[in-house]
């Protein structure tokens, strides 16, 4: 799983609107990362499909023309499209978001985050509350259920995730767990929201102090998750991390974000 995730490492995860998302829309060969858990995304964008037999679960939608490859994955993989029952989302930028209106009106599932981040796909990623609104585009709105609070679990058949409340990188920042298990031996993955500070000109998060105390507390609650294999919206986020490891890498770049505003 780590050797795939190495080779998915194609782009670095900085701003959307500083790089060329060219290479987000090449293909990946979809795989198992740990039981019943598999990647069907693209290079530098992850899709993750958690599957049972009363149906599946997808999070994040990256980009509508990666719909069709997606689609492709999870069908090249034995499961119908048809069969996802539920589309949760890390963050709601057009990188992780932009597919999902077209992932749920094709497979007919629900869109279910928390209020902020509902806020956020119904509004096609044009929310100002965001520290880069106005540098990243704005995709198809989404009709996303905001009903989803810290801590609560979600269920499909016997799939069981649970939401944690990730604010940050947006307001409406989620992270996902839950275990997979293949034989007798179960995991407990992480599916964890990107946790850089960006931002575009003109925003500074030493100006939203209250933002930032709960930034802060974002790190303090990835860092605890159960995580035995950790998963990220861009793979090469991950990447040889632990949840611990990847909430610290965090931290450190809102301290740089924080003292070059102060102009230290």
């Amino acid at each position: 799983m780590r050797r795939t995730l190495l080779a998915l490492a194609a782009c670095t995860a900085l701003p959307a609107f500083a790089v060329d998302t060219a290479p987000w829309t090449q293909p990946a060969e979809p795989h198992v990362i740990f039981g019943n858990t598999y990647y069907v995304g693209t290079k530098g964008l992850s899709s993750i499909l958690v599957t049972s037999p009363q149906g599946h679960v997808l999070i994040d939608g990256p980009m509508d023309e990666n719909v069709g490859r997606i689609e492709a994955n999870i069908r090249k993989l034995g499961f119908r499209v048809e069969d996802i029952k539920l589309i949760l989302n890390s963050h709601a930028h057009f990188d992780h978001a932009g597919g999902i209106a077209r992932l749920a009106k094709d497979s007919g599932a629900t869109v279910r985050a928390t209020a902020a981040g509902a806020k956020e796909l119904r509004q096609g990623g044009d929310d100002d509350s965001d520290p880069q609104h106005g540098d990243v585009r704005i995709y198809a709105k989404v009709e996303a259920i905001g009903d989803v609070t810290d801590g609560m679990v979600l269920r499909v058949g016997p799939l069981a995730l649970t939401a944690h409340v990730t604010p940050g990188h947006t307001v409406g920042g989620t992270a996902w767990t839950w275990q997979s298990c293949e034989g007798g031996t179960c995991k407990s993955i992480a599916y964890v929201d990107s946790l850089s500070a960006l931002a575009a000109d003109g925003y500074r998060y030493s100006d939203h102090p209250a933002f930032v105390a709960d930034f802060r507390k974002t790190f303090d609650r990835v860092a605890a998750l159960p995580c035995d294999i950790l998963v990220a919206p861009h793979p090469d986020q991950a990447v040889g991390k632990t949840c611990k490891t990847y909430a610290d890498a965090g931290r450190k770049r809102l301290d740089e974000q924080l003292a070059k505003e102060s102009g230290r």
